[in-house]
C-alpha cells in the first residue's frame, strides 16, 4: 500500500475518530462522503477517492492502520461502507499435489489464445479446453455470466454481526451454468497467497438468489511461465455468514 493512501486513512481515522469505536459491538459505518471530505486537500486520485482508498484486495493492500489495528473494510451500499475487526480473508494455499497433465477436448489449436497474457484469455482457453467442466465434472456447463453487476438487498453475518447489502458492485470472470448448478469464477494471472472474502462471497450470495441450483465458486490462477492451471474449490457451510468459507478442493493442471 503506497505511503500517500496510509497518509489518507490517518487523516480519516483521526478526523472520524475510528479508533475510539467499540469494535465488540457493532461495525464503523461510514461513507464515500464522509472520506472525500476527509482526503479533500490530497491530490492525487488516489489519495483521495473513496473506490480506490477502500478496494483492499488482499491483506497486504490495507493500509498501515488497517493491519495494525486487525481491520478490514466491506462496502455494504453504493457509497457506504463497514469497517470490521476480524478476519476478511481466506488464504489460497500452494497446491501441493501432482500436477495433472489433461488432454484438450479440442481436436486444433486456439492460435488466438496465445495472444496477449490476460487473466479472462487464461480461463476462455481453461473453459473451450473443457478443464472446468472436467474439474466440476459436469459436462452440460456453458458460460452464462460474465462481467460487472449490482447486488440485490440481501443480508449475512461477520461474525455476529448481521449486515445488510444493497446495490454494491460485484464482477465475476465467468460464470456457468449446468443442469443442476452454477459455477461461478475469481481469476488471476499471478501468484496470489489470499483474497478478501468478499469477492468469493457477494457474488455467491448475489446469485444464490437467483437460482434454486447449487452455486460453487471456484479460484482459478495460470502460472507465469508453462500451461500450469491451478483451480481451488471453495464452499460456504453456512450461506449467510460470510466467515464459514472454506476449501474443499484444489488441483493443478497442465494442458496439453
Amino acid at each position: 500500500m503506497a505511503k500517500s493512501n496510509n497518509d489518507s486513512w490517518k487523516k480519516i481515522f483521526d478526523d472520524l475518530r475510528v479508533l475510539d469505536h467499540d469494535f465488540k459491538s457493532a461495525p464503523f459505518l461510514l461513507s464515500a462522503k464522509q472520506i472525500n471530505t476527509s482526503c479533500q486537500d490530497f491530490k492525487k486520485p488516489g489519495q483521495k477517492e473513496a473506490r480506490i482508498l477502500c478496494k483492499h484486495d488482499t491483506r497486504e493492500d490495507r493500509p498501515a492502520v488497517f493491519v495494525e489495528h486487525g481491520l478490514f473494510i466491506l462496502p455494504i451500499k453504493n457509497g457506504n461502507y463497514a469497517i470490521f475487526k476480524g478476519e476478511g480473508y481466506i488464504d489460497i494455499p500452494e497446491v501441493k499435489s501432482e500436477i495433472v497433465t489433461y488432454s484438450s477436448s479440442l481436436d486444433f489449436v486456439l492460435d488466438t489464445s496465445k495472444v496477449g497474457n490476460s487473466e479472462m484469455q487464461h480461463l476462455d482457453f481453461a473453459y473451450a479446453s473443457s478443464l472446468i467442466r472436467t474439474f466440476m465434472n459436469d459436462p452440460s456447463l456453458v458460460l452464462t455470466i460474465r462481467g460487472r453487476k449490482y447486488t440485490p438487498t440481501f443480508d449475512f453475518f461477520v461474525d455476529s454481526f448481521r449486515v445488510e447489502t444493497s446495490s454494491v458492485q460485484t464482477e465475476v470472470d465467468a460464470g456457468y451454468e449446468g443442469k443442476d448448478k452454477v459455477v461461478l469464477v475469481e481469476a488471476k494471472n499471478s501468484s496470489t497467497k489470499n483474497t478478501i472474502i468478499r469477492q468469493l462471497y457477494y457474488p455467491f450470495k448475489q446469485w444464490q438468489l437467483k437460482t434454486n441450483k447449487k452455486v460453487y465458486t471456484l479460484f482459478f490462477e495460470k502460472s507465469k511461465t508453462g500451461n500450469i492451471y491451478s483451480i481451488w474449490k471453495f464452499e460456504f457451510s453456512d450461506p449467510n455468514n460470510y466467515n464459514s468459507i472454506k476449501l474443499v478442493d484444489s488441483k493443478k493442471f497442465k494442458i496439453i
